[in-house]
């Protein structure tokens, strides 16, 4: 897990300003020499429009003392978004379509995929962005560099975008979809690799020789802690909501127990904050680590504070299933079939079917082995297994539409004849 790769020291907002101010204005003037003042121009507005605000609200929020994290999650999904282009150009090229046409099918993809997968993201775990004010739950719901967005939302709004492209362009969408599949899988791989290195969509408890650990305060260790499961600074906390800062356990031999931390004692204080409930415990004792800091804890009936020195290396998670490669390797071999079938396509929509086949089929798998999901809707599966068997029933009545059609594809690779073009 490295869930930041380095910092990029931040250069003066004014400056950043007038320089996304001379790349908007370059952008228009070269758009208008091309396209004239039309449509096509102006539809870069709003786009310009959103990096502006980016450059003015968000990165100095996101920013931290030593400049602008560049987050591990962050640079594979923008691999994904590359690799998933730069494959649907070669293919395109192949099939002699007009590329210019498939850089603004990325465009609409990457902003459909990316309101979908967030949107999704935020509505499943909505409670985790409240916030004092409406201006700081806005700026929790948009900052992305912790990651937060889910596979099935992309594929709605993605979706959605390919729909009113299609309109837009009057191109065959079942060709499209086909064209794209590959693509889509590809990045989802690369994308996972993000969520690898940012700790979150982990997998359960194992003891296999390639389980990995996570560190301290990484999204397997909080849940883990949550649920009893490992010590946090030689103690265990009641679990459940609301539940009472009781110790439920202590670590033999551990500083907490060489204190005299007892299980049943209330905890009172932590650092001097006095504790409310065993959620706020836990939230500060994971907020105290590191070698060389000082632990202090009220407890029991002695108004003392019990107090030690951390040292050594901070716990980490136990072992788990490193299911974000799983998924990784997943999409990897699904790209692969695709690629690999796409020649001995009949019909236009085979790709589209075949990745609307196996992919549930294996999400549905892979979250047997994650953790990080609770069922939902009373069904004893979690939201995913729910859409992913949906999404299969629907794959199932796709492919009996399919070979209802007159065998035939709309662009056949080595037709070089321009195949797409703008709606005038």
């Amino acid at each position: 897990m490295r869930p930041t790769l380095f910092h990029i020291p931040l250069a003066d907002p004014g400056l950043m300003l007038g320089l996304w101010a001379f790349f908007s204005v370059a952008t228009l003037l070269y758009q208008v020499r091309k396209h004239g003042l039309g449509r096509e121009a102006l539809a870069y507005v709003p786009l310009l429009l959103l990096i502006g605000g980016v450059v003015a609200f968000v990165l100095p929020a996101i920013a931290d003392p030593q400049g602008l994290p560049i987050r591990g999650y962050g640079v594979m999904l923008l691999l994904g978004v590359v690799a998933g282009l730069s494959l649907t150009l070669v293919r395109a090229r192949r099939r002699g379509l007009d590329l210019e046409i498939i850089n603004n099918l990325a465009f609409w993809l990457f902003l459909g995929g990316i309101v979908g997968a967030r949107l999704f993201y935020i509505i499943e775990y909505r409670e985790q962005y409240y916030r004092d004010s409406i201006g700081q739950t806005l700026l929790a719901m948009i900052n992305l560099s912790q990651g937060g967005l889910v596979v099935y939302g992309s594929v709605f709004g993605g979706g959605l975008a390919v729909m009113l492209f299609v309109r837009k362009y009057k191109v065959p969408g079942l060709a499209l979809t086909d064209l794209i599949a590959p693509a889509v899988l590809l990045g989802v791989s690369l994308g996972r690799i993000g969520c690898f290195l940012n700790g979150c969509c982990y997998g359960g408890v194992c003891d296999l020789p390639w389980a990995v650990q996570f560190p301290w305060r990484s999204p397997p260790h909080v849940r883990q802690a949550e649920l009893e499961m490992i010590y946090l600074h030689g103690l265990k906390l009641k679990a459940g909501p609301a539940a009472a800062p009781l110790v439920d356990a202590v670590q033999p031999g551990s500083e907490a127990s060489r204190a005299g931390l007892k299980p049943g004692m209330r905890i009172e204080e932590i650092n001097g904050i006095h504790v409310a409930d065993a959620e706020q415990a836990r939230l500060l004792l994971l907020e105290t680590y590191g070698a060389g800091h000082r632990l202090s804890i009220v407890a029991g009936s002695d108004p003392r504070p019990r107090q030690w020195l951390l040292t050594g290396p901070d716990e980490a998670s136990l072992p788990v299933h490193p299911a974000q490669l799983y998924s990784s390797l997943d999409g990897l071999l699904i790209c692969l079939f695709l690629l690999a079938w796409d020649p001995f396509r009949r019909r236009d929509g085979e790709l589209l079917a075949w990745t609307a086949t196996i992919y549930p089929i294996t999400r549905f798998l892979m979250e047997i082995i994650r953790t990080d999901e609770p069922a939902v809707l009373s069904t004893g599966l979690t939201i995913s297994q729910n859409i992913s068997l949906a999404i299969l029933l629907g794959a199932g009545i796709f492919w009996v539409y399919l070979r209802r059609q007159p065998p035939g594809v709309a662009w056949p690779v080595h037709d070089h004849r321009p195949a797409i073009q703008p709606a005038t």
